[in-house]
This record gives C-alpha cells, structure tokens and sequence, in this order.
C-alpha cells in the first residue's frame, strides 16, 4: 500500500485526479485565483505535486458570461477525447443569495491533454436557466451519464444534484432528474447545499458521495447508491445515507473535508481524494481564503459498502 503525507497538493481546492490507460494519474483543481484551468500528469500521485508536466489549459476571458470564479474543473476522457467540465460566472455579483454560474466544457481530442489543444465547447444546456456547477461523469453499459448540481427555484436551499444522460458529451439527451436535496440538518448548515458529486462503481453498486453545507468546518460528505442493474436515471433507484459519512476531525484538525473523487494508488487500492483545511478561524468569506489543500485517504470496503473512515 502506498503511503502519502497529507496535505499532497497545498492550495487546491475540488481535487479531481484521475488515471488513465496510459498510466498517468492526472489532476486539476480549483486555483485561488478562479482564473484558469490547470492540469497536470504525473506517474505517481506524490509526484502530482512537483511535475513539470503541468499546463493552463484554458483561461477566462475579460468578460462575458463566462469570466470569472472559474470552479471545480473535472477532466474526463470520454468517447476517445479529453473533456474538462467547469462552472464560471459573468462576475462576483450574488444575486438572490447566489453567485450566477453556468456550467461549461472545453475538449482536447490529443492523446496527450498536457498539449495546447484545447477547444472551447460552450455551456452545457440543462434545460433550467439556474445557478448550477460541479458536473462529473460516469459510463455504464455503453450509456454516459452527467451529474452536477443545480438550483431550483421552485425548491429551498442553494443546491440540489441531479443525473441525465449525455447525447454527446457536451449535449444531454435527457432531462435532469433529482436524486437528493438538502433536507437533513447537517446538509444545511450554513447554506442548504448538496454539491460537488462524484461516483465509484464498485461491488455491484454505483456510490455517489456529494458535499453538503458551508464550505467552513461543517462542510462534510453524504453518499448515495444505487444497483448497478438498476435505471440509474431514476430517483428511486437511489438510497441516501441519513447521516454524512465523511466530516471534521476535530482532535485531528482537519477541518471541512469534501469536494471529492476516487482514484486508485498504484498498487489499484481505491482512494479517497478531498480537501480541508488545518485551521477554522477564516476571516470573510470562506471562498476566498486559499487554504483548502488537496489530501488523500485508502478508502476500505467491507461487506461491499465503503468506509470512508476519519479525515486524516
């Protein structure tokens, strides 16, 4: 099993690394800027770190719609190209308690996405002109699916996830169906938040953790599942756990963990991968204070569910 020593990336905020048939582990994140997409690749996840196989792969313009807090990029190789989804805003104005982004995607068809070949596909159209961000990807049977996490105006809170099926990777081909909103009280402390889905097929099941409240100390993991011979675009096929299965180690200062994904070490045992901070005292807006660092954990099955153990 390989050791890692935590914090592995400082200032990265929505860590998603992912390894790909090529052999590489590869990462991108949020800046503390919210200005760029950077990826980068490496042969290890420790050297994610410090590789010089690092590129900024799309900047935001000046203005427009898409010009600013750019969030939680995702990168996904799917039907043979590179995709990295990501939401932007026109500005830092909040509007109705909400920041205003929409979701976007840029597409790299080069085996290689640590290559200037990015191209800037748009926004990604749900049908409900809404706050909306964090969209991740899964396969299964041939069928790609979308996930992210939207506001709906007829529904509390800030948030609420939602699945579809991709026509093409940029397109849906169904429309949005909600699996979870914020009703538990530790989902909505601060704001009522479900956010920042990512999902591990594992043991016959699809398991969908996702984020919940403010992104401070009580910001913490919920999990989803669902059969994996089961419609996966049907709400009902999902079970929610009542109460979060990742969340603040106090006695071991880890503070806020969440905004996750899954990958593997190399040696193929499943890992946890989050952010959290090391202190609570935040001064304004936990947004803009550039300390959620990138961690990483095993993640242990046992009796075919995970155990996400404690914040470390």
């Amino acid at each position: 099993m390989t050791d890692f020593v935590n914090p592995i990336i400082e200032q990265r905020a929505d860590p998603h690394i992912y390894k790909h048939t090529d052999g590489y582990y590869y990462f991108t994140a949020s800046v503390p800027e919210y200005d760029r997409i950077e990826i980068r690749r490496a042969k290890t996840i420790a050297e994610l770190d410090t590789t010089s196989e690092l590129i900024n792969a799309w900047y935001k313009p000046d203005t427009g719609p898409y010009s600013d807090l750019i969030w939680a990029p995702e990168l996904h190789f799917i039907d043979n190209a590179w995709y990295v989804y990501f939401a932007a805003a026109p500005s830092r104005e909040i509007i109705d308690g909400l920041f205003q982004h929409r979701m976007y995607a840029i597409s790299n068809s080069n085996p290689n996405p640590i290559t200037p070949e990015w191209t800037f596909e748009g926004q990604i159209d749900t049908g409900m002109d809404t706050f909306c961000l964090d969209a991740t990807s899964f396969s299964h049977n041939g069928v790609n699916y979308y996930v992210w996490a939207q506001k709906d105006n007829n529904i509390g809170g800030n948030s609420n996830l939602y699945i579809a099926e991709l026509e093409t990777p940029t397109k849906l081909r169904t429309a949005p169906q909600c699996l979870t909103i914020p009703e538990f009280e530790w989902e909505q402390i601060g704001f009522w938040v479900n956010e920042g889905p990512s999902v591990i097929h594992r043991h016959g099941k699809f398991w969908m953790t996702y984020s919940a409240s403010a992104t401070d100390e009580n910001y913490c993991m919920g999990l989803l599942y669902a059969d994996e011979n089961s419609d996966l675009l049907d709400p009902k096929s999902w079970v929610k756990a009542e109460q979060p299965v990742f969340k603040t180690n106090w006695e071991k200062k880890v503070y806020g963990p969440g905004h996750n994904s899954f990958t593997v070490d190399e040696q193929g045992h499943d890992l946890l991968v989050y952010h959290a901070r090391d202190y609570t005292e935040i001064e304004g807006d936990p947004l803009w204070d550039p300390n959620r660092h990138t961690r990483i954990k095993r993640l242990i099955w046992e009796d075919g569910f995970p155990i996400f153990g404690e914040a470390i």
